[in-house]
């Protein structure tokens, strides 16, 4: 008898697995998503990826402001579902409902627990400058992404790959990995393993200031943050009273004794140089001024009049 699953979960990076599921003959009773909101300069009221992949498809689909509603929580009881299926779906599941399902609640965590538990996991593992990631599946507890590992596969980081690129390959990944996780744990033929909660790491929320670049880092640390808050919320600096967002750059071989981080060293066909910490160089080669058009580290040189000696704010300023 197939498996009677419920599905939790909201973004982009949800639907390979609830389309794994689909294709595997595993389609959930229900999808549970978050509601519809906003979305956009003219601010239109979407229905979040996952709810309108679900709908396409023609699965029941549920979006609940709270999932700890005493109704819902009935409904799904009365479903008797054998598992619940949960893809960064952004809310707290209380102890009934992570009691509910007979094999539990499994969640999907796009990284190699326990580093980097918390809500922004790809990101932090770019940051961080690591080379190589994960996806986890785990049995879901009251701890933040605390509960036993299922299974886990690892995957590479390219040295240049920005999260907007690695999200879609860990997407990917998981969405088989939760496939074979639900296949075995049904066998029974497999055995929950505890984290090692002493090598924990964390992965905060993200917030709009995380992206203001500070230049006393070192120019390979500037590199990997540029590559993690691709897309949101991005690198940005600021000179001459303008915000610049950076969107290409690279560390640069070689040193700069003697100068200011933040300072311009100077200004040519391959962009501009910038000093940062432990006397690194970092090239920005393509940026974008607020409400402007993207435009080549040159361009916006010549726009703002740049020269070398003048600085980039930084938070000693």
């Amino acid at each position: 008898m197939p498996l009677r699953l419920l599905f939790f979960g909201t973004p982009e990076f949800a639907v390979p697995t609830l389309a794994a599921l689909v294709d595997s003959g595993l389609p959930p009773l229900q999808v549970i998503s978050q509601p519809a909101r906003p979305v956009g300069r003219g601010q239109r009221v979407q229905d979040p990826p996952v709810a309108a992949w679900a709908r396409q498809h023609g699965l029941e689909v549920a979006q609940p402001e709270r999932v700890r509603d005493a109704e819902l929580l009935a409904s799904w009881r009365d479903l008797a579902p054998d598992a619940a299926v949960v893809v960064a779906f952004g809310q707290i599941f209380r102890r009934r409902l992570l009691d509910l399902p007979r094999l539990g609640c499994i969640n999907l965590h796009a990284s190699r627990l326990p580093y980097y538990r918390g809500a922004a996991p790809i990101q932090a593992a770019i940051a961080a400058g690591e080379t190589r990631t994960g996806v986890t599946t785990m049995r879901m507890e009251r701890g933040l992404d605390s509960g036993p590992i299922l299974l886990q596969e690892e995957v590479d980081i390219g040295p240049d790959e920005t999260t907007a690129e690695l999200a879609p390959r860990l997407a990917a990944v998981g969405a088989g990995l939760m496939v074979r996780t639900l296949r075995e744990l049904d066998a029974g033929t497999l055995e929950p393993r505890p984290q090692r909660h002493e090598l924990a790491t964390y992965a905060p929320r993200l917030a709009r200031s995380d992206g203001l670049v500070d230049w006393r880092l070192p120019a390979a640390r500037i590199h990997d943050r540029l590559r993690a808050f691709t897309p949101w919320p991005g690198l940005t600096g600021e000179i001459r009273g303008q915000v610049v967002k950076i969107l290409h750059g690279r560390p640069l071989r070689g040193g700069a004794g003697g100068h200011a981080a933040g300072e311009v060293l100077g200004v040519d066909g391959d962009g501009i140089r910038v000093r940062c910490g432990d006397g690194t160089i970092f090239v920005l080669e393509r940026a974008q001024l607020a409400g402007k058009k993207p435009v080549s580290a040159l361009d916006l040189a010549n726009r703002l009049g740049l020269e070398a000696g003048e600085r980039f704010t930084t938070e000693d300023d």
